[in-house]
């Protein structure tokens, strides 16, 4: 069973963006078919209902696509897709709440890119 986060975010949602971090980490690539709709449902615990609202999604946003009677599969360019729409919704929400921050706590541009670099030398 899967566990959901205790947040506003619908769980059709939740599921998309497991989806999205599968293949973004590389667990799922471009031309592999997904589970059937009835097999991820299961092993979500969750209806059946929920999860093809999660591939329909996927599929609007040309993350996935549909052949008509053998299932749903990652695009060729599914992650370039999920990074600029990720990149763009971080960059214009959150990161305008962190720079925010950063303004009020009179962090400096040249403390910001000492701890970012730190940051990327202890997780590579």
């Amino acid at each position: 069973m899967v566990a959901f986060k205790e947040n506003n975010k619908s769980i059709f949602l939740q599921i998309a963006d497991m989806i999205c971090e599968d293949i973004l980490a590389g667990r799922l690539s471009g031309g592999q078919r997904l589970q059937s709709v009835r097999e991820c449902a299961g092993e979500m615990e969750v209806n059946v209902n929920t999860v093809m609202r999660s591939y329909e999604y996927l599929a609007q946003q040309g993350v996935i696509f549909n052949r008509r009677g053998i299932g749903f599969f990652v695009a060729d360019d599914a992650s370039e897709v999920i990074a600029g729409r990720r990149r763009r919704e971080f960059l214009e929400g959150e990161m305008t709440d962190v720079f925010r921050q950063l303004r009020l706590l009179n962090v400096t541009p040249e403390q910001l890119t000492a701890m970012y670099n730190d940051y990327i030398s202890k997780n590579n």
